[in-house]
Protein backbone atom coordinates (compact mmCIF):
# COMPACT_ATOMS: atom_id res chain seq x y z
CA UNK A 1 0.00 0.00 0.00
CA UNK A 2 1.21 3.41 -1.11
CA UNK A 3 2.03 5.38 2.61
CA UNK A 4 0.33 8.35 1.00
CA UNK A 5 -2.63 6.38 0.73
CA UNK A 6 -2.62 4.66 4.01
CA UNK A 7 -5.30 5.59 6.28
CA UNK A 8 -4.86 8.40 9.42
CA UNK A 9 -5.30 7.59 13.03
CA UNK A 10 -8.80 8.57 13.00
CA UNK A 11 -9.95 7.02 9.94
CA UNK A 12 -8.66 3.92 11.82
CA UNK A 13 -10.03 4.14 14.63
CA UNK A 14 -12.94 5.35 13.24
CA UNK A 15 -13.38 2.30 10.99
CA UNK A 16 -12.68 -0.22 13.50
CA UNK A 17 -14.90 1.69 16.76
CA UNK A 18 -17.50 1.51 14.10
CA UNK A 19 -16.74 -2.28 13.28
CA UNK A 20 -16.79 -3.43 17.27
CA UNK A 21 -20.09 -1.57 17.98
CA UNK A 22 -21.14 -3.68 14.99
CA UNK A 23 -20.49 -7.26 16.76
CA UNK A 24 -21.91 -5.62 19.98
CA UNK A 25 -25.14 -5.02 18.40
CA UNK A 26 -25.03 -9.02 16.58
CA UNK A 27 -24.13 -9.79 20.48
CA UNK A 28 -27.69 -7.83 21.68
CA UNK A 29 -29.25 -9.83 18.52
CA UNK A 30 -28.14 -13.28 20.41
CA UNK A 31 -28.74 -12.73 24.51
CA UNK A 32 -31.56 -13.80 25.43
CA UNK A 33 -31.72 -11.53 28.88
CA UNK A 34 -31.66 -8.11 29.20
CA UNK A 35 -29.24 -7.62 31.92
CA UNK A 36 -26.70 -8.93 29.21
CA UNK A 37 -28.39 -6.51 26.57
CA UNK A 38 -27.59 -3.41 28.78
CA UNK A 39 -24.48 -4.31 29.59
CA UNK A 40 -23.48 -4.86 25.79
CA UNK A 41 -25.41 -1.02 25.07
CA UNK A 42 -22.56 0.60 28.38
CA UNK A 43 -19.86 -0.85 26.13
CA UNK A 44 -21.45 -0.18 22.85
CA UNK A 45 -21.59 3.67 24.19
CA UNK A 46 -18.27 3.85 25.96
CA UNK A 47 -17.24 3.17 22.65
CA UNK A 48 -18.64 6.46 20.90
CA UNK A 49 -17.31 8.59 23.65
CA UNK A 50 -13.85 7.28 22.68
CA UNK A 51 -14.72 7.86 19.11
CA UNK A 52 -15.60 11.51 20.31
CA UNK A 53 -12.74 11.91 22.27
CA UNK A 54 -10.08 10.53 19.50
CA UNK A 55 -11.99 13.44 16.78
CA UNK A 56 -11.29 15.84 19.62
CA UNK A 57 -7.72 15.53 19.39
CA UNK A 58 -6.89 14.68 15.66
CA UNK A 59 -9.15 17.61 14.29
CA UNK A 60 -8.72 20.04 17.51
CA UNK A 61 -11.93 20.12 18.35
CA UNK A 62 -12.16 21.00 22.14
CA UNK A 63 -16.45 21.06 22.17
CA UNK A 64 -16.07 17.39 21.61
CA UNK A 65 -14.35 16.83 25.04
CA UNK A 66 -17.46 18.07 26.21
CA UNK A 67 -20.04 16.04 24.10
CA UNK A 68 -17.81 12.81 24.98
CA UNK A 69 -18.54 13.45 28.77
CA UNK A 70 -22.10 14.57 28.42
CA UNK A 71 -22.48 11.25 25.89
CA UNK A 72 -21.09 9.08 28.90
CA UNK A 73 -22.37 10.48 31.72
CA UNK A 74 -26.00 9.95 30.04
CA UNK A 75 -24.84 6.64 28.31
CA UNK A 76 -22.99 4.43 29.83
CA UNK A 77 -24.51 5.68 33.25
CA UNK A 78 -27.59 7.08 33.51
CA UNK A 79 -29.33 4.88 31.05
CA UNK A 80 -28.25 1.90 32.40
CA UNK A 81 -28.74 2.77 35.91
CA UNK A 82 -32.58 3.44 34.88
CA UNK A 83 -33.37 0.67 32.98
CA UNK A 84 -31.80 -1.75 35.61
CA UNK A 85 -34.32 -0.09 38.47
CA UNK A 86 -36.86 -0.26 35.99
CA UNK A 87 -36.05 -3.65 35.32
CA UNK A 88 -35.64 -4.31 38.93
CA UNK A 89 -38.97 -3.19 40.43
CA UNK A 90 -40.57 -5.13 37.72
CA UNK A 91 -39.35 -8.45 37.17
CA UNK A 92 -38.65 -10.55 40.05
CA UNK A 93 -34.94 -12.02 40.96
CA UNK A 94 -35.31 -15.43 39.68
CA UNK A 95 -31.71 -16.54 39.84
CA UNK A 96 -30.13 -16.53 36.55
CA UNK A 97 -33.75 -16.17 34.45
CA UNK A 98 -35.08 -12.77 33.83
CA UNK A 99 -39.21 -13.09 33.56
CA UNK A 100 -41.09 -10.85 31.09
CA UNK A 101 -38.16 -11.84 28.90
CA UNK A 102 -38.08 -15.60 28.27
CA UNK A 103 -39.88 -16.72 25.58
CA UNK A 104 -39.73 -12.72 23.90
CA UNK A 105 -37.63 -14.07 20.94
CA UNK A 106 -39.78 -14.80 18.16
CA UNK A 107 -36.93 -16.62 16.38
CA UNK A 108 -34.28 -18.44 17.59
CA UNK A 109 -31.20 -17.13 18.48
CA UNK A 110 -29.33 -18.49 15.66
CA UNK A 111 -31.76 -17.50 13.09
CA UNK A 112 -31.71 -14.10 14.55
CA UNK A 113 -28.01 -13.79 13.81
CA UNK A 114 -28.67 -15.04 10.54
CA UNK A 115 -31.39 -12.30 10.07
CA UNK A 116 -28.94 -9.60 11.08
CA UNK A 117 -26.09 -10.15 8.81
CA UNK A 118 -28.45 -10.69 5.92
CA UNK A 119 -30.33 -6.51 7.26
CA UNK A 120 -26.26 -5.66 7.71
CA UNK A 121 -25.22 -6.44 4.09
CA UNK A 122 -28.30 -4.75 2.94
CA UNK A 123 -26.78 -1.64 4.93
CA UNK A 124 -23.55 -1.81 4.14
CA UNK A 125 -23.28 -2.65 0.67
CA UNK A 126 -26.40 0.12 -0.38
CA UNK A 127 -24.82 2.88 1.31
CA UNK A 128 -21.45 1.64 0.41
CA UNK A 129 -22.90 2.00 -3.04
CA UNK A 130 -23.15 5.83 -2.51
CA UNK A 131 -19.39 6.13 -2.62
CA UNK A 132 -19.12 9.02 0.47
CA UNK A 133 -15.36 9.33 0.51
CA UNK A 134 -13.61 12.05 2.43
CA UNK A 135 -11.29 12.69 5.56
CA UNK A 136 -14.65 13.86 6.88
CA UNK A 137 -16.30 10.91 6.20
CA UNK A 138 -14.65 7.28 5.89
CA UNK A 139 -16.39 5.51 3.77
CA UNK A 140 -16.24 2.02 5.60
CA UNK A 141 -17.46 3.91 9.38
CA UNK A 142 -20.45 5.08 7.45
CA UNK A 143 -21.54 2.05 5.63
CA UNK A 144 -20.71 -0.06 8.94
CA UNK A 145 -22.63 2.37 11.00
CA UNK A 146 -25.94 1.89 8.39
CA UNK A 147 -25.37 -1.75 8.80
CA UNK A 148 -25.74 -1.36 12.66
CA UNK A 149 -29.00 1.17 12.01
CA UNK A 150 -30.71 -1.83 10.03
CA UNK A 151 -29.79 -4.39 12.74
CA UNK A 152 -31.19 -2.53 15.71
CA UNK A 153 -34.05 -2.08 14.17
CA UNK A 154 -34.42 -5.85 13.62
CA UNK A 155 -33.61 -6.43 17.09
CA UNK A 156 -36.68 -4.20 17.63
CA UNK A 157 -38.89 -6.13 15.97
CA UNK A 158 -37.57 -10.13 16.88
CA UNK A 159 -37.97 -9.28 20.42
CA UNK A 160 -41.72 -9.12 22.07
CA UNK A 161 -40.44 -7.49 25.42
CA UNK A 162 -40.41 -3.68 26.25
CA UNK A 163 -36.78 -3.88 27.62
CA UNK A 164 -35.58 -5.32 24.69
CA UNK A 165 -37.14 -2.92 22.42
CA UNK A 166 -35.79 -0.46 24.19
CA UNK A 167 -32.60 -1.43 24.67
CA UNK A 168 -32.67 -1.66 20.80
CA UNK A 169 -33.75 1.70 20.33
CA UNK A 170 -31.04 3.06 22.39
CA UNK A 171 -28.71 1.48 19.93
CA UNK A 172 -30.39 2.65 17.14
CA UNK A 173 -28.97 6.13 18.46
CA UNK A 174 -25.65 4.90 19.27
CA UNK A 175 -25.54 4.41 15.12
CA UNK A 176 -27.08 7.26 14.35
CA UNK A 177 -24.48 9.22 16.41
CA UNK A 178 -21.91 7.15 15.22
CA UNK A 179 -22.70 8.33 11.66
CA UNK A 180 -22.91 11.37 12.84
CA UNK A 181 -19.70 11.97 14.43
CA UNK A 182 -17.51 10.99 11.48
CA UNK A 183 -19.79 13.10 8.72
CA UNK A 184 -20.33 16.48 10.69
CA UNK A 185 -17.68 16.32 14.21
CA UNK A 186 -17.11 20.14 13.74
CA UNK A 187 -21.36 21.11 14.53
CA UNK A 188 -21.37 23.30 17.28
CA UNK A 189 -21.63 21.70 20.78
CA UNK A 190 -25.20 23.08 21.36
CA UNK A 191 -26.60 21.15 18.43
CA UNK A 192 -24.42 17.91 19.01
CA UNK A 193 -26.02 18.08 22.43
CA UNK A 194 -29.59 18.19 21.10
CA UNK A 195 -29.08 14.58 19.84
CA UNK A 196 -28.69 13.56 23.52
CA UNK A 197 -32.09 15.26 24.67
CA UNK A 198 -34.25 12.41 22.15
CA UNK A 199 -32.31 9.89 23.74
CA UNK A 200 -33.41 11.29 27.28
CA UNK A 201 -37.10 11.57 25.65
CA UNK A 202 -37.26 7.85 24.69
CA UNK A 203 -36.30 6.64 28.00
CA UNK A 204 -38.83 8.83 29.76
CA UNK A 205 -41.14 7.01 27.49
CA UNK A 206 -39.86 3.77 27.95
CA UNK A 207 -39.65 3.30 31.00
CA UNK A 208 -43.74 4.67 31.02
CA UNK A 209 -44.04 1.66 29.08
CA UNK A 210 -42.48 -0.50 30.68
CA UNK A 211 -44.28 0.59 33.92
CA UNK A 212 -47.23 0.47 32.03
CA UNK A 213 -47.19 -2.88 30.76
CA UNK A 214 -46.16 -4.24 33.78
CA UNK A 215 -48.88 -2.98 35.41
CA UNK A 216 -51.45 -4.11 33.01
CA UNK A 217 -49.96 -7.32 32.73
CA UNK A 218 -47.37 -7.96 35.28
CA UNK A 219 -45.01 -9.12 32.71
CA UNK A 220 -42.92 -6.66 30.49
CA UNK A 221 -44.36 -9.15 26.83
CA UNK A 222 -46.10 -7.68 24.17
CA UNK A 223 -46.99 -10.32 22.57
CA UNK A 224 -50.70 -9.85 23.88
CA UNK A 225 -50.84 -6.34 22.57
CA UNK A 226 -50.99 -8.19 18.91
CA UNK A 227 -54.46 -9.32 19.42
CA UNK A 228 -57.64 -7.52 18.92
CA UNK A 229 -59.99 -7.49 21.59
CA UNK A 230 -63.95 -6.74 21.63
Amino acid sequence: MDPAQAPGVYEGVANVIAAVMLLIEFGMLRQALARDQIRLYVAQSALISVLAIVIAADRNLPDLYALAALSAALKVVAVPLVMRRLLGRSLPDDGDEAPGVSGSQTLSPATAVLAGIVLAAIGFFCFGALKIQGPAAPALALALAAAMMLVAFGLMIVRRDVASQAIGFFSLENAISLAALVVAAGLPLILETAFLFDLLVAVVVFGMLIRAQHGRSESLSTSDLTRLRG
